[in-house]
């Protein structure tokens, strides 16, 4: 079938936002300044549900990016980050460009989000979120990645349906996946940050990060540049 075709189901004005979104970078712009953070419980949003509703969480948000890869002929992939017990997992829609790997993301943490294309393989990449993937409590928290799935190996539901598209996670559990830190390692590790985490999940005196969008820069107040 061809590329284009897999897209019919999807409506005009929402074939014209993927039409959009022919690079990484915009991609990334698009989750972060016009999709909301889905907060609602026991969801699995298919791109154009996402496109329908405006609002993702990790996995929604990594399929829509994996889905504007696919229509701009680029490998559509989605990887899964596995956390511990206390902390929940996460997927990111990774690309590679001049040989290397970067990864498009939807997160309420900054850290979890878009990485350049500047990591040798997609463990090095993986490996690129351990010290930002923490929970409440400053643990940090990620343990295993796994290996890259080809969206072309899903049901061509995962783009379009109406109905929630719990098989792409299950799929992405069922992928091989990589320890990154060992047992006797997990009680030596660091808290994270303390200036993030009050940042991040604490808020200090103003909203947490966790619950602000970003905002363009072309919004923003900032210094001038030195001459």
């Amino acid at each position: 079938m061809k590329r284009k075709a897999i897209f019919q189901g999807f409506p005009k004005e929402h074939e014209a936002a993927l039409r959009r979104l022919d690079t990484p970078r915009k991609v990334q712009d698009f989750l972060d300044y016009k999709i909301s953070y889905n907060d609602g419980p026991g969801t699995c949003l298919s791109p154009l549900e996402v496109l329908r509703q405006g609002k993702a969480h990790c996995i929604e948000g990594a399929m829509l990016a994996a889905a504007a890869f696919l229509y701009h002929g680029r490998r559509s992939l989605l990887l899964d980050l596995r956390a511990n017990p206390r902390d929940d997992d996460h997927v990111i829609a990774p690309f590679i460009e001049k040989g290397r790997w970067g990864a498009v993301a939807q997160s309420h943490f900054c850290g979890l989000r878009y990485r350049e294309p500047v990591y040798a393989s997609f463990a090095e990449l993986a490996r690129s979120y351990f010290e930002f993937y923490y929970n409440s409590r400053g643990e940090k928290t990620l343990r295993e990645f796994s290996d890259p799935l080809e969206t072309a190996q899903l049901k061509p539901d995962w783009l379009c349906s109406d109905k929630n598209v719990f098989f792409v996670s299950r799929r992405l559990d069922a992928q091989r996946h990589y320890r990154i830190v060992g047992h006797l390692l997990e009680k030596e590790l660091r808290p994270a940050d303390s200036l993030l985490l009050e940042a991040e999940v604490l808020g200090g005196s103003r909203t947490p990060l966790v619950r602000r969008r970003p905002r363009l820069y072309s919004r923003l107040k900032l210094p001038r540049a030195p001459h």
